[in-house]
């Protein structure tokens, strides 16, 4: 397994019709972590208004962009809990026993964990 890297991410944190409101370019992805939460990976500007709101640069993640053959051969062997069969999706639970966060397209994967354990995730998954 590749090197993790580190990922560029702002964290925001308001209503969830506010949140459901916001619109974003094609080079970013947001990741639903629950109904308030979003965390918003690449280079986005987030303007809420006068919505109340806490928006705050995140660097505690790191992770790996995969291929849907290098994330079947790498990655999957080591979940052992059902994945969501629709996409785009977000899935979260023990990767090869690290908590970890995986966003699923139909052209490519993010396997996500917190940068802590970046290192220790990759070793497991070697």
């Amino acid at each position: 397994m590749r090197a993790p890297e580190s990922l560029l991410a702002l964290r925001v944190v308001a209503s969830p019709p506010a949140l459901d409101g916001l619109a974003w370019p094609d080079a970013v992805t947001a990741l639903r972590l629950a109904p308030d939460d979003l965390l918003v990976i690449g280079k986005a500007m987030v303007a809420l208004g006068d919505e109340p709101a806490i928006i705050e640069s995140d660097v505690g993640y790191a992770g790996w962009w995969l291929t849907p053959g290098e994330f079947a051969h790498t990655v999957l062997p080591h979940v052992d809990w059902p994945l969501p069969a629709a996409r785009p999706a977000l899935a979260q639970g023990l990767v090869a026993g690290v908590p970890a966060k995986i966003w699923l397209t139909d052209d490519q994967a993010l396997l996500l964990c917190a940068a802590a354990y970046a290192h220790e995730l990759a070793e497991r998954l070697a």
